[in-house]
């Protein structure tokens, strides 16, 4: 009976490996789409952040309309209207409050940390004068 080879050209192919070639071409395959997507990934990261700074604004002209509603005026205080710390409930956006007047007033919402890279809305307005309510810096920066 004649002994089988046992050099690496007669292994079965399940117990070959990968070649240090083929490491290194899925490595770069995987850095090239990453490079790639992680930008993309950023700025939909940012724009999605804008949410926080929206809700947090829309809380606070709904808690000022409900205090109108009991006395007259704008509440001037921010952290006694809301019961809580000036910021958005994700902590992406500070928030402050100017009374502009009994009848008028500007919340704006400061971003914060990485939130802050998002230059066209890095600082969200909403200025309201008797009940009525103007968005900025641009209206694309409400919308989601």
């Amino acid at each position: 009976m004649r002994a089988m080879p046992t050099h690496r050209a007669c292994a079965p192919a399940a117990l070959r490996g990968f070649t240090l070639l083929e490491c290194v071409v899925v490595a770069l395959v995987v850095a090239l789409v990453s490079s790639i997507a992680w930008p993309s990934l950023r700025r939909h990261d940012l724009q999605a952040g804008r949410i926080d700074a929206v809700h947090a604004l829309s809380r606070v002209q709904a808690a000022q309309e409900s205090y109108r509603s009991a006395h007259g005026l704008y509440a001037a205080d921010l952290s006694a209207l809301l019961g809580t710390a000036p910021q958005s409930p994700q902590g992406r956006y500070a928030i402050q409050l100017t009374l502009q007047g009994p009848h008028s007033y500007q919340a704006s919402a400061q971003a914060v940390g990485r939130q802050a890279q998002d230059h066209p809305c890095a600082a969200i307005t909403l200025q309201v004068q008797l009940g009525f309510a103007q968005h900025g810096p641009d209206p694309g920066c409400w919308r989601q």
